[in-house]
């Protein structure tokens, strides 16, 4: 049940995130509210996910991560944002980071 409220916290954080750039410096409306819905959203499933116990570093690494990534993405796929051989290497680290955090935690 942690793990599915932390991805609803990383889908809300991205929600809020394409939501600011949308908003165009807070000058569009709708996406001005769904940038404070969607981080609102965001840490309050992030606080839930943290009273379940998972430690806070491996839930902060999977959340940011996965953000990052996400965005990163969804940026170049439906924003005409340019993504390079360079920076999806460096998407892949940061996955190999997460990924090795979360191996070599017990909880």
């Amino acid at each position: 049940m942690a793990y599915l409220m932390l991805v609803l916290a990383i889908c809300s954080e991205v929600v809020g995130t394409v939501s600011l750039k949308l908003s165009e410096g807070f000058s569009k409306p709708l996406p001005s509210v769904l940038v404070v819905l969607g981080y609102g959203a965001a840490f309050a499933a992030l606080g839930i996910v943290l009273k379940m116990g998972l430690p806070v570093g491996v839930v902060y690494a999977i959340w940011s991560g996965a953000g990052v990534a996400l965005i990163a993405l969804i940026g170049a796929a439906f924003l005409g944002e340019s993504i390079t051989a360079v920076q999806l290497g460096g998407l892949a680290l940061i996955i190999g980071g997460v990924v090795t955090l979360e191996m070599g935690g017990a909880h």
